[in-house]
């Protein structure tokens, strides 16, 4: 009986002592996974800069000239005019110009992000406890060694003083190149190529000369110096002769002037390096082309944006 009780006590003891663990929600990451980068807002490119939106016209002028010079399409500027006759312009008379080209629409996408870092202990075995690292591990700093008292002893310690004494003179660094000088240009510029194999006989002088006049044969091939669309093509402003515009990206123009035959049509598409026209000497006194480049109507030196010839 007594040994009954005891069982009976023993038992009851052991369910009041017995407990069940508390459940635990291990809000931890998972080993390995990374906290997703916040998303990057792709840059936006700085808008063009600001010209008069009114023009006056001047002694001289033509629809064509005020066009040329303003960086727009004539037909553009005598729409918004409400020109029904280009020659019908009066000295004095105020014309709305177009807004500047807007630049080139920014491109939507992932944006790439840097590489991922991942940490990793040094060397490739489990990690070190504080000690004397492993071998491929953490390297510590030597430890002084004690060296008994004696001749040799202190020979070898002076000739390891005086080596460490003698320190190698530096070598001197060899002198840099003199770097080339490169032209000023637009950060936005885009890449132009000669549209002509010749040799330039009049620089970029402005207002005397707003371009190049390259010199070459009757009937040398004349090409787009980049691509875009026909704006105009005739001969409707005096000294040009037979010319092309050419519109291009970022608010860029090209003329090619004094051809003798041209071979593009209004709003044709281009392909840099295309045939657009034959060398040629109309109102000009030799064959050559006369090319200019033009931002927004302003003339440009060519030179600084075509490759060294």
């Amino acid at each position: 009986m007594r040994t009954l009780a005891l069982a009976v006590i023993a038992i009851l003891l052991a369910g009041c002592t017995t407990r069940s663990p508390a459940p635990v929600d291990d809000r931890r990451p998972a080993p390995g996974a990374r906290a997703k980068p916040p998303a990057v807002q792709p840059e936006q490119p700085a808008a063009a800069a600001a010209r008069p939106s009114v023009y006056t016209v001047k002694r001289g002028d033509t629809l064509y000239s005020i066009a040329l010079e303003n960086g727009v399409d004539y037909r553009e500027l005598a729409q918004m005019n409400k020109l029904d006759d280009p020659a019908k312009l009066r000295v004095g008379q105020e014309l709305r110009i177009s807004a500047p080209d807007q630049p080139a629409g920014v491109q939507v996408g992932n944006v790439r992000q840097a590489g991922e870092l991942e940490a990793r202990p040094l060397g490739s075995g489990p990690a070190l406890a504080p000690g004397p690292a492993a071998e491929g591990g953490m390297k510590t700093s030597p430890k002084a060694l004690r060296l008994p008292y004696s001749e040799q002893n202190l020979a070898a310690l002076s000739k390891a003083d005086a080596r460490a004494e003698v320190k190698p003179e530096p070598a001197k660094p060899a002198p840099a190149a003199a770097p080339t000088a490169m032209p000023e240009r637009s950060a936005d510029a885009i890449d132009f190529i000669w549209p002509v194999k010749g040799r330039v006989v009049a620089g970029f002088s402005e207002p005397r000369n707003k371009g190049l006049d390259i010199a070459g044969n009757m009937g040398d091939p004349v090409v787009a110096a980049a691509a875009g669309r026909v704006i105009y093509v005739g001969s409707g402003i005096p000294g040009l002769g037979k010319f092309i515009v050419v519109r291009h990206e970022n608010g860029f123009n090209t003329v090619y002037a004094h051809n003798r035959e041209i071979l593009v049509k209004m709003d044709q598409n281009l392909a840099r390096g295309q045939k657009i026209a034959e060398m040629g000497s109309s109102d000009a006194d030799s064959p050559k082309l006369h090319f200019e480049i033009r931002r927004f109507g302003t003339p440009l030196d060519p030179q600084k944006y075509l490759p060294p010839s």
